[in-house]
């Protein structure tokens, strides 16, 4: 345990750091300005305190830059939830009001706590695939709305719109087809055009940010990609969100942080389960991805599974449920493997590690039934609605590759 705990409440123009001891008493205070020098007042200020520990509130969000600032500078700094030290605020006797040096010492008393923060390592591998999986995925927002937009503008010119799914080639077709009487249609169709315009750029600029991450993905060398339905997207989404897959006690705490855990919401001897919504919903939405593809392709054991589970009596979204936290042992099992391959070519010297370390079998312990699903050859799916004319359905592709069986 640290001697001295440095509470610090991070904002877009200013930091506020709040020293305090063991017992909680406050012995310092320093609030700096966002500045090129501002982790070198800091730490300046903490000389006094040798045996000093930092806590930073979002130290993944806000506060990111600072504690990586601090962490180059030799500092040892742990991350602590924005909740947690609301609950130390919330239960705090006396002043209580809500402003940065209370929060900066709510912070630091709620990183005295056992296992309360998350210590902060240097940005890795898994910070490049967060930046480009969040790029494409906001890109894939943007394209949405442009997509919408132009539907919207193209309902106005031709009766009912379009259909289907809108794309560029469908509605360059509209376009050169319309005949504009009027100046209000010609608005119009100059608005389409520039909407058309967009949606062309956003999809090239997709593309060019997928080739940016798959080959981040293929050179951090996980074997995530090798369950049926998690592509390069997905890998990078889980990778960027985990970050440390040692942090994760069990499966079980990886499926409680990504919320295909049920909860517990027992009373007496009533002992009742419910959906999570907790969790990281991010995560959760890209394993829901896998877990739709998967039962979109009728040859994948993931479609299998499904289906067992509505024999038995599940509703297809208690069977989906139970897919997704199958889904979820597998991923962890996949980075466990990942992180003691590394650990093991870091040990050796060499670039692979040891044979036999990616091996499924050891990663999943006395759970067997989770190696499973094979190579993820389709990209996600987001319903589950059947394609029609899908040639998929008629001609299944073999499984290129299957995840080894223990024997």
């Amino acid at each position: 345990m640290a001697a001295v705990m440095i509470g610090v409440d991070p904002h877009k123009g200013s930091h506020t750091a709040v020293a305090v001891g063991a017992a909680e008493e406050p012995l310092g205070e320093l609030r700096v300005r966002s500045s090129a020098s501002q982790a070198g007042r800091l730490v300046a200020w903490a000389a006094d305190w040798p045996e000093r520990t930092w806590a930073v509130e979002g130290a993944g969000g806000l506060g990111h830059l600072l504690a990586q600032q601090l962490v180059s500078a030799g500092e040892r700094v742990l991350d602590v939830q924005p909740k947690l030290g609301a609950r130390v605020r919330l239960l705090a006797a006396g002043d209580t009001n809500k402003n940065d040096p209370n929060d900066a010492r709510s912070v630091a008393v709620a990183a005295l706590r056992p296992a309360a923060g998350r210590e902060v390592k240097p940005d890795d591998h898994a910070a490049v695939l967060k930046v480009w999986s969040k790029r494409h995925r906001d890109l894939g927002r943007a394209r949405t709305q442009v997509a919408c937009r132009l539907h919207a503008v193209l309902c106005e010119l031709v009766p009912g719109g379009i259909s289907k799914e809108i794309t560029a080639a469908h509605a360059t077709h509209v376009l050169e087809s319309a005949k504009p009487s009027g100046a209000v249609e010609m608005a119009r169709c100059e608005l389409a055009a520039d909407f058309l315009e967009d949606l062309r750029r956003t999809g090239t600029q997709m593309r060019g940010t997928k080739k940016k991450l798959t080959a981040a993905v293929r050179a951090s060398g996980t074997t995530a990609t090798e369950i049926f339905g998690v592509g390069p997207v997905i890998a990078a989404t889980v990778i960027g969100c985990a970050v440390d897959v040692s942090r994760f006690a069990s499966r079980d705490h990886f499926a409680a942080y990504n919320g295909t855990a049920p909860i517990e919401v027992s009373s007496g001897n009533r002992k009742i389960y419910r959906l999570s919504r907790r969790g990281n919903r991010r995560l959760n939405h890209v394993i829901h991805m896998a877990a739709v593809t998967q039962i979109r392709h009728r040859h994948s054991d993931g479609r299998a599974y499904y289906d067992r589970k509505l024999a038995e009596g599940k509703t297809p979204k208690e069977a989906l449920r139970s897919l997704k936290r199958r889904i979820s042992d597998a991923i962890f099992a996949r980075l466990q493997a990942d992180a003691r391959r590394v650990a093991s070519a870091a040990s050796t010297g060499g670039p692979g590690g040891q044979p036999g370390n990616d091996s499924v079998a050891s990663a999943a312990g006395s759970h067997p039934e989770h190696r499973l699903f094979g190579q993820a050859t389709p990209g996600p799916e987001s319903t589950l609605r059947p394609r029609p004319d899908s040639q998929s359905e008629k001609n299944p592709p073999p499984l290129t590759r299957k995840v080894r069986q223990a024997s």
